[in-house]
């Protein structure tokens, strides 16, 4: 079963067109808790060398973490690297990859922001609308907004502000350790989105989704020693 959007838009666009684009998906992000537990979680991430893009996508079982398919995606980037636009960069590869899923995930897991972004469109947001699927978005760095730090006990967090508006929040997923930014993407509050990336949180600071997202990017294979099948687009 492979995974495509439900609609789209036009990707070769200039920066001033990204951004209107944006504003306009922002109008169909849903925030609201899930329908149910997942089951199926799938970890995604993109790694950028030169002009080259590779998105990786793992899918681990839920709540036990069992990653049990990796699938990858090449293609060149067309997008110049513009802060804020990122989906615009990267989001041909990865639904690219997604397209060529044998398995539909409950919910997608982004290293990238979602709502906590200057126009509320980061890559979770922006591809969890068009795929209409469950997304979080959980970033290793902040984009926008202030916060207080949060306790050094794993667990802890704090709202992420900008404005008036709470755009994500500041988790400790490990003792001691920097906290990530997590933020909704899609089909998903905040509190959930939280709950989602400490379910997911082990011994590592990244949660296990991105985790392995993250090194399959890399070229690292699975635990089970099953090489990701490559797809490259160039």
């Amino acid at each position: 079963m492979s995974v495509r959007p439900t609609f789209t838009h036009p990707w070769d666009v200039s920066p001033a067109e990204a951004r209107e684009i944006q504003r306009q998906l922002r109008e169909r992000v849903l925030v609201q808790p899930l329908d149910q537990p997942p089951e199926v979680i799938a970890g995604i991430d993109v790694s950028v060398k030169g002009e080259q893009a590779r998105a990786a996508i793992v899918l681990l079982s839920y709540p036990d973490l069992t990653p049990f398919h990796a699938i990858t995606a090449e293609m060149p980037v067309s997008f110049p690297y513009v802060p804020g636009l990122l989906a615009f960069r990267e989001g041909p590869v990865v639904l690219a990859a997604l397209e060529r899923l044998t398995e539909r995930p409950d919910v997608l897991m982004f290293d990238a922001q979602g709502l906590a972004h200057p126009r509320r469109m980061g890559l979770a947001t922006h591809l969890g609308v068009l795929l209409d699927i469950p997304a979080v978005g959980c970033a290793k760095s902040r984009l926008c907004g202030v916060y207080v730090e949060p306790d050094e006990r794993k667990g802890s967090w704090t709202p992420l502000i900008d404005g008036d508006e709470v755009i994500g929040a500041v988790v400790r997923t490990r003792d001691t350790v920097r906290p990530v930014f997590v933020s909704i993407g899609h089909r998903v509050d905040l509190e959930t989105a939280v709950a989602l990336v400490l379910g997911c949180a082990t011994k590592y600071r990244l949660p296990e989704p991105i985790r392995w997202a993250h090194q399959v990017a890399g070229g690292q294979p699975l635990p089970t020693a099953r090489q990701p099948t490559l797809f490259d687009l160039s």
